[in-house]
């Protein structure tokens, strides 16, 4: 079971606080704070929600989609959860999963009925270290285990028991080790390591006593998301400590790659989303090494003879998608998520200078899709006369609501005959008006993609 470092966060009021027990804010912008923890390589994110009404949960709700849609890692949607409808609406705002609060008994009483519906791979039981909300984790072992794949624990050494400072942290999680509920060890757990004021040298001693654990998979909690921007740091103490964790599995060593007359391997590089071409670099084995440990494009400058961590002074970091080899194994195809700019030209690409060019009919189904919404988009802001696009919106969305259902209709009667390129038609209309809608609505493509992947 490979380790794993996830960081938290305590939506109250619309904003990230300090931990349960303290109000403090650490940000007013949840979102950032999601993001910066996804940038500093971290496994997963939970995000607990401290709503008390419903206004204030739809906010909640609102915050996690904008969450779930930009960053990369998974996300657990936490807090609030009540019934069936509030587990729907975490996973549909993007979530990976939801947790059950079994410190309530009342939630015991949906977990088949939430399992059976979304699937045991979507659902955690969260429970504290407390008498009462142990014997409802003890009772209802059994569907638990049929019925959920992960546990979220806080034991009592890691929450409030006169853990108001550092003093002491790391010592007390060792001598009260984590004993999650003996019918539920099976599964998975993550523990919740609430000392937000835990600083990094004192939390690696608590984080290592809490992953030597067979039990444990994976930590998070205020101490570990005061923290978060040294995860990088913590994963090597762990992996030095004999600590299987969750790193980037290269299935190549250097010494597999065939390397250039400087000991070399050429790198492209392209953004994971759109597939363009950012950059070309080289790596030598330190490099290589590097970035595989740190989750950030690190290459070797030719020119001034030194590793170079891309975006180390200027903030434009390439956080690596995937890495993969040419079938010579001397080339490096890296796809990144881009910060900023990849050329030290301020352009987002390096690649410019156009050298010649025919004219051709684009054939790439999502340059496709962009160009005809960017035009549809421009047409709403600068109005054209004339223009059909605009006769829609000026007509408002009934209208467009009415011409979306009539393509609907026309792509059924299509489908019902026997000329293939009907229906092609049909459809081309109907993803305009759709497209028209979506520009009325502020749902750009890349919502539809990232819920369509998430599925």
């Amino acid at each position: 079971m490979k380790k794993q470092f996830i960081p938290s966060i305590i939506l109250n009021d619309k904003k990230a606080v300090k931990s349960f027990f303290d109000k403090t804010v650490i940000s007013e912008n949840p979102v950032e704070l999601a993001v910066s923890y996804n940038d500093a390589n971290c496994d997963a994110i939970i995000v607990f929600d401290q709503s008390t009404d419903d206004k204030s949960h739809e906010d909640s709700l609102d915050i996690l989609k904008e969450i779930c849609s930009k960053t990369d890692v998974p996300v657990i949607g936490a807090g609030n959860v009540k019934r069936m409808e509030d587990v729907k609406k975490l996973l549909y705002a993007g979530c990976k999963m939801a947790a059950l609060n079994f410190s309530k008994a009342e939630n015991a009483e949906i977990l088949e009925e939430v399992s059976k519906k979304f699937g045991k791979d979507k659902i955690v039981i969260s429970y504290a270290d407390t008498a009462d909300s142990r014997k409802i984790v003890a009772d209802n072992a059994a569907a638990i285990n049929e019925l959920a794949s992960l546990m979220i624990f806080m034991p009592k050494s890691a929450a409030v028991d006169g853990l108001d400072s550092n003093a002491g942290f790391a010592e007390k999680l060792v001598s009260n080790p984590v004993v999650p509920e003996e019918g539920v060890k099976d599964i998975p757990h993550i523990v919740y390591l609430d000392n937000p004021e835990s600083d990094l040298s004192n939390l690696k001693g608590g984080a290592l006593a809490v992953l030597l654990s067979d039990q444990v998979c994976a930590i998070t909690g205020s101490a570990l998301s005061a923290n978060a921007q040294n995860i990088n740091d913590l994963r090597k103490f762990a992996i030095e400590a004999g600590i299987d964790v969750q790193t980037f599995e290269a299935k190549y060593k250097w010494e597999d790659f065939k390397l250039d007359s400087n000991g070399m391997v050429p790198v492209v590089v392209q953004d994971y989303r759109t597939d363009q071409v950012l950059m070309v670099a080289y790596m030598n084995e330190e490099a290589y090494n590097a970035t595989l440990r740190t989750g950030k494009m690190t290459y070797f400058s030719r020119s001034r003879n030194e590793l170079w961590e891309k975006g180390d002074t200027s903030g434009h970091f390439q956080y690596v998608k995937s890495l993969t080899a040419d079938c010579d194994l001397d080339t490096i195809l890296a796809k990144v998520k881009q910060i900023g700019a990849a050329c030290h030209t301020g352009s987002y690409s390096c690649f410019f200078n156009e050298i010649a060019k025919k004219d051709y009919t684009e054939k790439n189904p999502q340059k496709v899709l962009d160009s005809v919404y960017n035009v549809i988009a421009d047409r709403k802001v600068n109005p054209r006369e004339g223009s059909y696009t605009n006769y829609l919106f000026d007509k408002g969305l009934d209208k467009i609501l009415k011409k979306c259902g009539e393509e609907a209709t026309e792509i059924t009667i299509a489908a019902k005959n026997s000329n293939g390129n009907e229906i092609v038609y049909e459809m081309a209309d109907y993803l305009y008006h759709m497209m028209v809608l979506m520009v009325e609505k502020g749902v750009s493509w890349e919502d539809v993609t990232d819920e369509l992947a998430r599925r």
